[in-house]
Order: C-alpha cells, then structure tokens, then sequence
C-alpha cells in the first residue's frame, strides 16, 4: 500500500537548510522571535500526528479484537473527520497564506515551499482514499460485521501511509519555515 503513493521520502535539498544551520531546532523556543503564532502552528502539527497514530493504533485495536466494532466506528468517525478537516484547512490556509508569505520574505527557499505545497496535493489524495475506506467501514460496521472488519485492514494500511507522510513533511516543513520565522521576525 505504501507504494501506491507518491510520498517524499528524501530529505529536502540541503540548499533549503542553510537557515535551519543558524537557527537549530533546540534553540527555537528560546528564540526572541519565537512567539505564539509559531507555537500554535507546531501544536497543530504535533495535533496531527498525535490523531493519525491514535487512527492506527485504534485500528490495530479493533483488528486485534482488542475493542468492540461499534466503538472503532464511532472513534473513527470522530478522529477521521477530525483529522481530514483540519489538515484539509491548515494546508489550504499554508497554501494561501503562509508559503507565500515565507516566500516573500526569503525567496531563495522558494523552491523548497513549493515542494511542500506538492505534499500537499499529493496528502489530498491519501486523504481521500483514507475518506471513503474508513466511511466504509463505519457503513458496514452497521450492516455486516466481519466485511467491516475485514475491510478494516486496509483503513490500517493507509493509517500507515498517512503516518509516514506527516512523519516527513511535517518535519521538513518545521525546519524550513521556522527558520525563515526567526531570521525575519515574521508572524509577531
């Protein structure tokens, strides 16, 4: 399943690192330009890969026969829709926004938000494979137990592919514009 996907698995270019070198991750929050916006952002991506490994790991629960197929339904309903919604939105809101914000104020690393806004269509489409199998599964939790639960496997699967994607795009994300943040004095 993992193949399936198109999912950025190298680093991003070491040309779109030079400020991270200057400003390292373990000295951001001490930073005079860190402030509550920046920190907001981060919450929202620590947010996202709290919810995703939650999806996976309720996943796993429900094909372990650790919880019941009613209470995995409603749980994914819950975090699948929170989860799809809210990335939809903040990506939509980095896309508009943000990116081209940092772009302007560092327009050499444009070709790295670029990159990330192309996760970004490639997550859309994870995004709504992920939809329509784990509304399946919700549908069928109702209508046939062990088809919901077979089919459960494949929300797995893309639980996965959903994980490893946030796992490098976040990242690559935090490093590219944080730095650019903190350099500039942006988003005070």
């Amino acid at each position: 399943m993992l193949d399936t996907y198109h999912i950025r698995d190298t680093e991003m270019p070491a040309d779109m690192q030079t400020l991270l070198e200057r400003y390292p991750r373990d000295g951001w929050e001490g930073h005079p330009g860190f402030r509550d916006k920046t920190r907001h952002w981060l919450g929202a991506h620590r947010m996202f890969r709290r919810v995703a490994g939650r999806i996976r790991l309720d996943t796993e629960a429900v094909l372990n026969k650790d919880t019941t197929l009613d209470d995995y339904a409603a749980r994914l309903s819950y975090l699948g829709g929170n989860l799809v919604g809210n990335l939809h939105g903040h990506h939509g809101w980095e896309d508009r926004s943000y990116f081209p914000e940092l772009a302007a104020a560092e327009p050499r690393f444009a070709a790295g938000l670029d990159l990330l806004e192309q996760d970004h269509a490639d997550l859309d489409r994870v995004l709504d494979d992920f939809t329509r199998q784990a509304n399946r599964v919700i549908k069928l939790s109702a209508l046939d137990e062990a088809q919901a639960h077979d089919e459960a496997g494949a929300v797995h699967e893309i639980s996965q592919v959903i994980e490893a994607f946030l796992k490098r795009h976040l990242t690559d994300e935090e490093d590219l514009a944080i730095p650019i943040i903190l350099h500039h004095r942006l988003r005070g």
